[in-house]
């Protein structure tokens, strides 16, 4: 079931949660250094529990980067982690809006390539 449906369901506003959860992601970087003066705790946390996943073959589904051939480039999409790597991308539902904005994602990402080459 996709999350606006639940939400709508639910009585609660999916633009808002939305706008928070956004926000929320922008800012995790900076949440974690206020916290510990530092960034790389974060990244060691992270680190550490894919590599738990991968030794376990746990085949846990979580945002992971990996290269996606739809759009050419590496991005972070839900997939399924375990000790082959990542087994399956699930592609999860997007709005016209959400689509486009990966897709300017993707470019961003390819134009950069293309400067470094």
């Amino acid at each position: 079931m996709p999350v606006a449906t639940l939400l709508e369901k639910r009585g609660e506003d999916a633009k808002k949660m939305h706008e928070t959860l956004e926000k929320d992601v922008r800012y995790a970087n900076i949440t974690i250094i206020e916290g510990h003066d530092a960034s790389q705790y974060g990244i060691a946390i992270v680190s550490c529990r894919i590599a738990e996943m991968i030794l376990n073959d746990e085949r846990a589904a979580i945002p992971v980067g990996g290269y996606q051939e739809r759009y050419g480039v590496t991005l972070s999409l839900p997939g399924i982690v375990g000790r082959d790597g990542i087994h399956d991308v699930l592609t999860p539902q997007l709005s016209d809006e959400e689509a486009t904005a990966l897709e300017k994602s993707a470019g961003s990402i390819r134009t950069a390539l293309e400067r470094v080459r």
